[in-house]
Order: structure tokens, then sequence, then C-alpha cells
């Protein structure tokens, strides 16, 4: 193979069994940031439901980061089995850090839909600064 694009956990496993080289990672291009998304109408009727997933996102954040390899023994098989070490290191590249969103983060996701409507991605502009965002 001459070159392959692809993310975490698959990098680190393909790094464990073959020599390899990175030629161009994402740094500086965007932050790596996680949302998790619910309809305005949902979040509104039930918001107690969200304060309960977000608390037990960062809980399990937490103990992710404090149990390394219960962690990855528990997420291996979600993760097509593989190997407990390699979801290990996986792991410990990501920071599992659960944060509420707020609008200056926004901006980010604006330049991505930006340059995905000029790359034609997207049938019409997104203002992302019209999102709700959603408070704990």
């Amino acid at each position: 193979m001459d070159a392959w694009v692809t993310w975490e956990p698959f990098l680190t496993s393909a790094q464990r069994q073959l020599p390899t080289r990175t030629l161009a990672d994402g740094k500086g291009l965007s932050s790596y940031k996680r949302y998790y998304l619910t309809g305005t109408g949902y979040a509104k009727a039930h918001p107690q439901v969200l304060s309960v997933v977000y608390e037990q996102l960062h809980s399990a954040g937490i103990w992710l980061k404090a149990n390394p390899r219960e962690a990855a023994q528990v997420l291996s098989p979600l993760w097509g089995n593989l190997d407990i070490e390699t979801v290990e290191i996986a792991n410990s590249h990501r920071t599992y850090e659960i944060q509420p969103v707020t609008h200056d983060q926004l901006d980010e996701q604006q330049h991505i839909a930006d340059a995905f409507l000029a790359a034609g991605l997207l049938p019409k502009a997104v203002d992302t600064q019209d999102v709700e965002v959603w408070k704990p």
C-alpha cells in the first residue's frame, strides 16, 4: 500500500503491525471535537434526559482515563475486537473530556460548513450561530 487515510484506533493498529510513516496529520486543520446532537423539540421536552446523558458521558470519560486497561477491555469488542494494547494506546491519544458547546466553538464548524458548501457537499448555506446550544 502506498498511502492510506485513516483515524484512531485504526492508525494505532496499523502502526503496531506495519512499518509506517505519517505523511500528514490533521494538526492545525481543525480541533478534534465530538458533538452529541439532539432535536430542539426533544431537548426542550426532555431536559432531564440531556442532563443525565451529559453527566454519564462526563463520568465515563473520567473513568476511562483513570482506568485505561479496563476501558480498553470494554472497548475492544466494540471496536471490532482490536487487541487490548492497541485500544489502550489509541485511547491515550484522546481526551474523552466532555464540555458543553459554546457559540464561539461553532466558528470552526462554520468554516467547515462553508468549505462543504463551496465543494457542493451542502445544498444551502448553514449559519452555525442559529444553532440552539444546550447548557448543563
